[in-house]
């Protein structure tokens, strides 16, 4: 008798966990390169956990994540560029939520309610040229009501959009990917990555993709003369920026990602699925975790499969998927990406340098 293996989901996106929706917005006008990305939970919310690592992160509303603590569900995670100035896109969600009437119920009328934004910013000051052109309220108002529009089950935009507008990825432009797998229980695990890493996606060797190894069939490699020229391309990059001043490429980075499941965890078992993930991210970024990151992984549950009675083996299939699909998410977001080049930097895209390798 053969092992049931999981199977990809039908979208291979973050939204093939039913009721969770994604909106992008970009910050408009010229010398504007950043924008933000709203996940949003289903009506009645979803469990969520945290796990932030690196040394320069930029959250918000992550300790009442922890599980000691009084929240219990929350409706929307923010990523958005900007860095710590980004984070003002979450008070545009928290404005949107509260007219809703969703969020934590603090008085006896239903519009009495505080939502709890959990928020999370990468480093793209500057990229477009203009240091001021980041999100606010306005951007995070902007990807909200994207993701509300949207259809239940909607693909995801992928590449240089919403909070991945800016990213970049070592010397390559960075930006969303998501990715998804349905395990053989039933329950479906998925991750959104926004990619603004410090280390590199790439294996210098060869060109190939780092989490493009072990994501199921070997990776293709990149013709010789092809993975030359590409080195050559970005040394000259290298060599050009050495010699400018005020370009903001690969000083400060951060990768940030929403790993959610339709199984219930508790909000231990979200937190513990947070951790993993972040697996997933050291098997596509060398180094990772560095001082110039705040990567940082949300987990969420959205409670529609309950996990079986002897809970252990599914968990651990669960936790084992959240690594996976997250590679996978960070792989998709590099192939996706569009080069971007102007006043900030020359950040050309995977897809330019190696076609569709």
């Amino acid at each position: 008798m053969t092992e049931e293996l999981p199977g990809q989901g039908p979208l291979d996106a973050l939204t093939d966990v039913a009721g969770i929706r994604v909106g992008h917005a970009r910050v408009p006008g010229e010398g504007a390169l950043s924008g933000t990305t709203v996940v949003l939970a289903p009506e009645g919310g979803a469990v969520a956990a945290v796990d932030v690592r690196g040394g320069g992160p930029g959250t918000r509303e992550t300790d009442a994540l922890d599980p000691r603590n009084l929240v219990q569900r929350i409706d929307a995670v923010v990523l958005t560029g900007g860095s710590a100035y980004g984070l003002d896109a979450a008070s545009g969600v928290m404005a949107w939520l509260e007219e809703q009437g969703r969020g934590v119920q603090v008085g006896p009328g239903p519009s009495q309610v505080v939502p709890v934004v959990p928020a999370a910013c990468l480093f793209d000051l500057g990229r477009g040229g203009d240091w001021r052109a980041r999100p606010d309220a306005s951007t995070g108002r902007a990807a909200v009501e994207a993701a509300a529009a949207s259809a239940p089950g909607a693909q995801v935009p992928q590449g240089s959009v919403g909070a991945g507008t800016g990213a970049v990825a070592g010397q390559l432009k960075g930006g969303v990917g998501t990715a998804s797998v349905r395990l053989p229980t039933g329950a479906t695990v998925a991750a959104l990555a926004v990619v603004n890493a410090a280390g590199s996606v790439v294996d210098p060797a060869t060109g190939v993709l780092y989490g493009a190894y072990g994501a199921g069939e070997p990776p293709a490699h990149p013709a010789s003369a092809v993975h030359e020229a590409a080195l050559r391309r970005l040394a000259g990059i290298r060599g050009a920026r050495e010699g400018r001043a005020g370009e903001t490429g690969g000083v400060l980075n951060t990768t940030i990602a929403v790993v959610a499941t339709d199984a219930a965890l508790t909000r231990a078992q979200a937190q513990k699925l947070a951790g993993t993930a972040h697996d997933g991210l050291a098997r596509a970024v060398r180094p990772v975790h560095l001082l110039t990151d705040g990567d940082t992984v949300f987990a969420l549950s959205t409670g529609r499969l309950p996990l079986p009675p002897e809970p252990v083996a599914a968990l651990n299939g669960i936790l084992a998927a959240g690594a996976d699909t997250l590679a996978r998410a960070i792989v998709k977001a590099v192939r996706a990406a569009r080069g971007a080049e102007g006043p900030g930097g020359t950040f050309p895209s995977y897809s330019e340098l190696y076609g569709a390798s």
